[in-house]
């Protein structure tokens, strides 16, 4: 699978950024709409959040942990209860105690379960200790795990461990051969839903925006006939489908991050106005159902609350 995608395309994807965003599925072929009602009641509805860098109290935002609440509170109002939430990495800003306890405490208000996988913030300085010692319960390695809920299998990769600014995400020999064994005994008919921090495809080589073996995990997905990717680290919306994967990055809770080839490096944008910043923030809202392709996905920002 030729996961790349060049300036021009990214872009184009990146013009969506900031609207409501959902994938539908007509005559097994992928395509784009426009804003959507998220879920009806026979359908797996959860909510994907990201980034939320609790600690971050820097420009362009002073307060991580306000912006991190207030998506909690949007997820709290929705008309339809979801059945969990997902949280795909860099819950913390430095992987302090108090980070990880502020991050579980507002998490938690939602009263729904929450499936964590850890960012390279999470896991930098003390290797994942912090992290696994709170979230590593019943997972294989270093962390990672899948469950089953209405049918359909969720996969949390970890390709953060052994991070280094400037490098790529990797998931590891090991890694790769319980993905295959998790996979074996699964019929092409599950729907997958795979979590993981770093992308899996190809953003940004030059922004280390890609995992390096990811397009191994991929080749063994390939034989499903639903396949949604969902990442975070990059804090902006960028979409792709390549025959029946879907693959999606999710904005950030916390600050934006520029476009690529938009400035000369990764970072907060710190020029973001005050009355702006929460339009650049926000939730995926997603909903699965069997024989319907890739999930449904909707993007709101903190500023439609």
């Amino acid at each position: 699978m030729d996961t790349n995608i060049n300036r021009r395309g990214l872009l184009g994807c990146m013009a969506l950024a900031g609207a409501g965003v959902v994938w539908t599925v007509t005559g097994g072929v992928p395509r784009l709409l426009g804003s959507a009602e998220a879920a009806t009641s026979d359908r797996l509805h959860f909510v994907q959040v990201s980034d939320s860098h609790i600690g971050f109290d820097k420009d362009p935002n002073h307060d991580s942990t306000a912006t991190f609440q207030a998506a909690i509170d949007q997820i709290k109002a929705m008309k339809s209860r979801p059945a969990f939430l997902i949280h795909t990495g860099d819950i913390t800003h430095l992987s302090k105690a108090e980070q990880f306890d502020t991050a579980a405490q507002v998490a938690g208000s939602a009263g729904l379960p929450v499936h964590y996988i850890p960012g390279e913030h999470d896991w930098g300085g003390d290797d994942g200790k912090l992290y696994l010692e709170r979230y590593g319960k019943d997972t294989k390695g270093q962390g990672w795990y899948a469950f089953d809920q209405e049918g359909v299998h969720f996969i949390a990769l970890i390709n953060v461990a052994g991070f280094k600014a400037g490098g790529f995400g990797t998931l590891g020999a090991d890694q790769l051969a319980w993905l295959k064994d998790d996979l074996a005994g699964k019929s092409a008919s599950t729907p997958i839903v795979v979590m993981a921090h770093i992308p899996l495809w190809s953003i940004d080589e030059g922004w280390g925006w890609k995992t390096d073996d990811g397009d191994q995990a991929l080749a063994l997905m390939k034989r499903f006939g639903s396949v949604t990717v969902m990442n975070g680290h990059i804090h902006q919306v960028i979409q792709k489908v390549e025959g029946h994967v879907a693959f999606h990055t999710a904005y950030s809770t916390s600050f934006p991050q520029p476009a690529p080839g938009t400035a000369p490096s990764p970072g907060p944008m710190k020029s973001v106005p005050a009355d702006k910043l929460r339009a650049m923030l926000g939730i995926t809202d997603l909903v699965v159902k069997r024989g319907q392709g890739p999930a449904l996905l909707t993007d709101h920002t903190l500023a439609e609350a």
